[in-house]
Order: structure tokens, then C-alpha cells, then sequence
């Protein structure tokens, strides 16, 4: 008897959650099993774009509107993380310099200092188990290690490996000042934001207000949360008047409960350099100085000048791009693209320098055209996929995973693949396609934005066979749930196709 996969969709209320034993062994039925889940999503006005290939021999299983540009939202991930791992390596360190126009004489550092950074995304809490000021103590013990306990002159962040485009272009003014939108800088702490708690005291009085890093002086908050009862729900009202760190929470918390959330600063370098101070100045260095953004000063200390004390170094690329992808994470892809840029030879002008522009540009003929994706119809402007404006097609995004399936260092093909979010396992995947053939199997990238849904990676065949799936709904208007039920039927239709 014929077992085709229509039979998945007997059941296909939303509220699927049950595996299905039925699989698809030819190609029309495979294609009539997909086209069927397209159909019954229920999303008329969606447009969309499907395209399966064998990883290992290229066949096309599945092709729908494959020449159409389709917006990725955060599959442009895929691109940022392909290629700075095929560009400078899964063994890739930022490297973040400490030094001084002055001289160290008798315990006091006669000058500035200065923190001369390159982009690194995880100097925080991610990599030291939540200490966020946890690498901020221990430069603060290199100093001393030199003899230095105190500093006449100012905290300088010198945040020039970047350019100045703090924010990522074609960012929407709505989506500041929360954290998937944090803006950039060569110099970056804690996810360029700060962690506000909230905890319900009593019904009816303001909620007890509390953040990190260590109620730093760098933000104001006026508190005008209100404590409701016990079985009531959060409401997060957050607000961060434009251009400035003044932060007002209006939240209403639950007695009992606590709200987290993590709001992004301005002006991220002087930001680094204000908790930076406080923290040497917590740990008995006398800093006599300011922390200054080397752009307020009006003349910079010359490079000649400076002699270096110390390096710091992040965790390997291949380490960074784990949390990159599988948490989506936009201020991590963004900073790591630009090391790219930074890293750009030969040598470029300052103007270009640590920009989104040339990252692209280097990207284009170092990774996306020898993968031999269309770099003239390809079109993208950030390295996160905040911006509307990126456009790829599924052919493109299908090349590029190929690229990296057959790439000719294994170490550059490991660190791509297991940075991406595994069905009903962890990261942005965690709670789908738990109740089908592709939990544990399929490894992909998701992608959202209002009327966006995007998931694109790999997923094993019932027989063994590696496939490759790039699907992208734009221009709906239902809620991302309806888009990506269908993406997780397909991907369990595909983890059960044996061919």
C-alpha cells in the first residue's frame, strides 16, 4: 500500500505535537506530502520559498519559487557566521589591548590608560559562568601584577578598529532600546546593555528595583512599576529616552515573581570604561582620572606614543559562534562580521574600517562567490538580519550550506555545524518539532521578523541521507507560529522521506 505523507495531516490542528510513522519514498510523493503542508498552514497571503537538495550529490527533491528574494531575518546568520569562520578560522581570537602614553614610577601609572579593543562580542558573563565583571577584576589583578595601584590620568576606550555606524543600517527606531538591538562598538561589555530586575514585594507598591553590573552609575532609572497580585501576569513596560542612558520602568510584576530584563545602553565605549573605572576602583586601583570615549577627546593620544602593558584574548571563534547562532544572537553576529572587516588585508582606510560595507565586500569574494552563490542579486546590509533590507533567495542560502558541508577544513565545517540550534534540543529550536522524526536530527538556523519566518540548515533522511532545506515565508500576516508549524511539518516529512 502506498504510505504517503498526507497522512501527516489527518490531525494538523495547530496543536500538533504527536510523530508520525508515515513516510514518503518517491519524489512525487514527497512533493505532494510538502505542497500539502504549504496548503493546510492556512496562510493564503504568505509567499514562500522551499528548496531541498541532497547534501552529498546536489540533487533538487524540492523547489519552490527558488528565484525570488525573500527577506531572512536572522538566516543572514548564516552568511556572518559562514564566513568569518571560512575567512579567519574557527581558531580566531579578539584580542583586546591595554597600554599607556605615560610611565609606571613608584606604584602610579603617570598617563592614560588606554583599552584598545576589536570588536570582542563576549567580554561579559557568557564565557565566566555569569560573573559579568569577572575579566574586568582579573585585568584589574595584571595592573597590580605591574605594580600599578593608582592612575593619574584618564580611562581612554579607543574604539577606532570600528566604524562609527553604531547601529546596523536599515534598524528600525522601534526595536530600540532592547537588547536584540544593542548598538555597536569595537569596545563592548555585558551585551552593550544592562540587566534590570524587578521583584513584586507588595500589591500595590512599587516593585523592588535592582541592576547590573553593580548598580553602575553609567544609567539612571526612575522606578514606576507597580507590584500586583500574586496570580496576575508581568507586563513589561520598559522606555529609554532617546539618546541618553535614562531609563524609566513602568513594569507590573506579580508578588513573588521577578522580571529580568536586559535594555541596551548608548554609547557602548563609554560605557565599557565607566564600569571598567568603578570596578578598578573596587578593587583598590585609585583612578584619578575619567573614562573617556577616545572620540570626545580633542586630540587622541598618538599610537607611537602608547607602549603596550597587556593583551586579553576572547574565546576561539568556533566557541563564539555557538551562542551566535544557537541564541540568535544579533550583537554577537554583528561584531563578529565586522572582524572581518578589521581583519581585511590589504590594509584599508580608516573611514572603511571595521564596517559592515567592507565585511560584505570581503565576504562577497572570499566566501559567497566561491560557493557560488549569485553574488549580484545577493543583497545585504548587517550581518544580523535586523535589517529589512537584506534579500537573499533560497538557491543562495542552499549554496552557502553546501559550501560549508563539503568545506575543505574539517575544523571550519565542525564549528559551522554544531553552532547551529538542534530540533527540540537547545537554542531557538528547543521547543520544536519535539514530537517528530526530526527531533535530535534536523540542525538549522531560524529567522523572525514581523510578517518574516525563516528556517534553513540540514536535516537525515529515515535512509541516512543528508539534506539540505532552505525555507522562507515573508509578507504574511498571521502570527510566526501558523509559518513555522509549516516549516516543522516539512522538516519532519523530510526526517522521515527515505529515497
Amino acid at each position: 500500500m502506498r504510505r504517503i505523507a498526507l497522512a501527516l495531516f489527518v490531525s494538523l490542528a495547530f496543536g500538533f505535537t504527536t510523530a508520525v510513522h508515515a513516510q514518503t519514498s518517491s519524489a512525487t510523493e514527497l512533493r505532494a506530502a510538502i505542497d500539502q503542508a504549504v496548503a493546510e498552514g492556512g496562510i493564503p497571503n504568505a509567499w514562500w520559498t522551499i528548496l531541498v537538495w541532497d547534501a552529498e550529490t546536489g540533487a533538487s527533491l524540492y523547489e519552490k519559487d527558488t528565484g525570488r528574494s525573500f527577506i531572512p531575518a536572522s538566516n543572514t546568520k548564516l552568511y556572518s557566521s559562514a564566513a568569518a569562520l571560512d575567512i579567519l578560522g574557527p581558531d580566531f581570537r579578539f584580542e583586546t589591548q591595554f597600554a599607556t602614553d605615560g610611565e609606571i614610577t613608584d606604584g602610579v601609572l603617570n598617563g592614560n590608560l588606554i583599552v584598545i579593543g576589536s570588536g570582542d562580542p563576549v567580554i561579559g558573563g557568557r564565557f565566566t559562568d555569569g560573573d559579568i565583571t569577572a575579566y574586568f577584576r582579573s585585568w584589574a589583578d595584571s595592573l597590580k601584577s605591574m605594580g600599578v595601584n593608582s592612575i593619574e590620568g584618564n580611562l581612554i576606550g579607543d574604539d577606532d578598529a570600528f566604524d562609527e555606524q553604531y547601529l546596523g543600517y536599515g534598524w528600525q527606531f522601534d526595536d530600540l532600546p532592547w537588547w536584540y538591538a544593542a548598538e555597536l562598538s569595537a569596545l563592548s561589555f555585558n551585551d552593550n546593555c544592562i540587566d534590570f530586575y524587578l521583584e513584586g514585594a507588595t500589591e500595590g507598591m512599587p516593585a523592588v528595583l535592582s541592576w547590573e553590573p553593580m548598580m553602575t552609575t553609567y544609567a539612571t532609572a526612575r522606578n514606576e512599576s507597580i507590584t500586583v497580585p500574586a496570580d496576575g501576569r508581568i507586563e513589561e513596560d520598559y522606555f529609554r529616552v532617546q539618546g541618553t542612558n535614562d531609563f524609566v520602568l513602568r513594569s507590573k510584576v506579580p508578588e513573588g515573581r521577578t522580571e529580568v530584563e536586559s535594555l541596551a545602553v548608548s554609547n557602548p565605549t563609554a560605557f565599557f570604561v565607566h564600569v571598567l573605572r568603578e570596578v578598578l576602583i573596587s578593587e583598590g586601583i585609585a583612578v584619578r582620572g575619567r573614562a573617556l570615549d577616545i572620540d570626545d577627546l580633542p586630540v587622541k593620544p598618538s599610537s607611537s606614543a602608547r607602549s603596550h602593558l597587556f593583551s586579553h584574548f576572547s574565546p576561539t571563534l568556533a566557541e563564539i559562534v555557538v551562542p551566535l547562532n544557537k541564541r540568535s544572537h544579533n550583537l554577537y553576529a554583528e561584531q563578529v562580521f565586522r572582524a572581518i572587516a578589521v581583519n581585511a588585508l590589504p590594509t584599508v582606510s580608516e573611514p572603511e574600517a571595521g564596517s559592515a560595507a567592507l565585511a560584505i565586500d570581503r565576504a562577497r569574494k572570499l566566501t559567497y562567490g566561491p560557493a557560488g552563490v549569485d553574488t549580484l542579486r545577493l543583497q545585504l546590509v548587517d550581518g544580523s538580519g535586523l535589517a529589512r533590507q537584506n534579500l537573499v533567495t533560497s538557491t543562495m542560502t542552499a549554496r552557502l550550506l553546501s559550501h560549508m558541508w563539503h568545506h575543505d577544513d574539517a575544523a571550519t565545517r565542525d564549528a559551522f555545524l554544531e553552532s547551529l540550534p538542534i530540533a527540540g534540543v537547545d537554542g531557538t529550536l528547543s521547543g520544536r518539532m519535539r514530537g517528530s522524526a526530526a527531533k535530535g536530527n534536523a540542525r538549522a538556523k531560524t529567522g523572525t521578523l514581523g510578517s518574516v519566518a525563516a528556517l534553513s540548515g540540514y536535516v537525515t533522511t529515515a535512509n541516512g541521507r543528508t539534506l539540505i532545506v532552505s525555507m522562507m515565508a515573508n509578507h504574511h500576516t498571521e502570527s510566526s507560529r501558523r509559518p513555522r508549524l509549516v516549516q516543522d511539518r516539512v522538516m519532519d516529512i523530510l526526517a522521515q522521506h527515505t529515497y
